[in-house]
Order: C-alpha cells, then sequence, then structure tokens
C-alpha cells in the first residue's frame, strides 16, 4: 500500500509540476515594467512589421498564447497583449518566433499543426470509446468486447501525448533560433532581463510538454473511473 502511494504521488508530480513550473516562471515575470516602451502585442505587432510580415495579424484570445498558420495571426493572452512585462514580451516574441517558421515553410510547424488537429479530434474519439464502454458490454453481454474497446480508447488517448510530446522540437526552435537572436540582435532587453527571457522562453517551449503531461493524467484518470 505503501509503495503504491509512493509511486501515485511520483505520477502524479510528473504530471502535474511541468505545468506549475510554466505558470511559476511566467507569473514571476509578469509584473508591468514602466521602462518598456509598448506591450507585448505592440512588440509584436513591430517585429512583424520589421520582418515584412505585415499580413500577420495580432489579436487576442482567451485560448492560450498560440500562433495560428491557418489564418496567420499571432494570439496572445489579455495579460500578455495589453501587458508591459518581461513575460509579455518575451511570448509575444515567441509566437512571432512561429510565424517566422510559417513565412520560411518550416516543415516541422506544418506537421504541428496537423498533429494538433488531429490530437483535438482523437482525444474526443478516446474519450467517446471509453464512455461507451460500458454501454456496449450492457447491451452485447460480452465482455472481452468491453475489453477490447477499453484498449482501444486508452490507446487513443495516448496517442495525443505522443503528439503532444513531438511538438517539443517546434517550439524550442521558435525560442531559441527565431525569438532569441531577435532580442539580441534588436538590442531591445538588458543584459539581466536577457538571462530572465531565456527563462521564459525556455518555460514557453515546454508549454507543450506541460499538455502531454496533462493528458496522460487524463488517460490515468479514466483508468481509474473504469477500473481496468
Amino acid at each position: 500500500m505503501a509503495i503504491a502511494l509512493i509511486l501515485l504521488a511520483i505520477f502524479l508530480g510528473l504530471a502535474l509540476l511541468p505545468g506549475m513550473w510554466v505558470k511559476s516562471v511566467i507569473a514571476r515575470h509578469s509584473v508591468e515594467r514602466p521602462d518598456f516602451p509598448g506591450t507585448g502585442g505592440e512588440f509584436a505587432r513591430h517585429l512583424l512589421d520589421e520582418m515584412k510580415l505585415t499580413h500577420v495579424g495580432v489579436e487576442e484570445t482567451q485560448d492560450g498564447d498560440h500562433y495560428d498558420p491557418m489564418s496567420k495571426t499571432v494570439r496572445l493572452l489579455p495579460q500578455h497583449l495589453n501587458g508591459r512585462s518581461l513575460s509579455a514580451v518575451v511570448i509575444a516574441a515567441h509566437e512571432v518566433g512561429h510565424a517566422m517558421q510559417d513565412a520560411t515553410n518550416y516543415r516541422p510547424l506544418a506537421h504541428r499543426t496537423r498533429m494538433a488537429t488531429q490530437a483535438r479530434w482523437v482525444e474526443t474519439i478516446g474519450s467517446t470509446v471509453l464512455v461507451l464502454a460500458p454501454l456496449v458490454m450492457i447491451f452485447t453481454k460480452a465482455p472481452f468486447l468491453l475489453v477490447i474497446q477499453l484498449i482501444a480508447g486508452l490507446f487513443i488517448l495516448s496517442f495525443t501525448i505522443l503528439m503532444h510530446a513531438m511538438t517539443l522540437p517546434v517550439e524550442f526552435d521558435a525560442s531559441f533560433s527565431r525569438a532569441l537572436p531577435v532580442l539580441k540582435k534588436g538590442g531591445y532587453l538588458n543584459d539581466t532581463d536577457m538571462k530572465s527571457a531565456r527563462q521564459i522562453l525556455r518555460a514557453a517551449a515546454f508549454t507543450y510538454v506541460a499538455a502531454a503531461a496533462m493528458s496522460l493524467l487524463n488517460v490515468m484518470r479514466w483508468i481509474r473511473v473504469l477500473r481496468f
């Protein structure tokens, strides 16, 4: 029993800590900076215009900071679009990094976009399969079908973990091969802020790792609920 509790604690830690760390880093550098000449949204617009990406839009979102390659739009949370914090500025640069990838036909971004779309459908299908599993057993009176259905549902949900994890190279490229060089070359931040900017860029890159960890937690939650 003690070993099981320890293993459960380790698992929960591995699932929850990445997201907590990402939020902690971003929150730590979210203090408003009156010395910054503009907001995160204005900085994103400035960088896009400097790179001749005037066709790329910048707008507010409630669904997390991201770049939408379909509509060619950098979307930022309200506090990052309208804020003048270091996190706002650096996250804006990270998302512009994705726009730079798109403009240079960076193939891994195209693959990630397709995978992200598939992940939403896969997770929906997986959840549906798991929810319907008990009903199938009731109507068919065939336990082996329930087992097959549960295995299929858990496999589908687990597939989303792999898709999230495979986006990590795309995120690191946006942070350290695109955004960081732009911040350095433009001299937008002082040396102290640049050190913190690296931490924020790393946190931004690990956002999908945190999402993968939460997907794993979702899979385990279904296993617990269905006692499989």
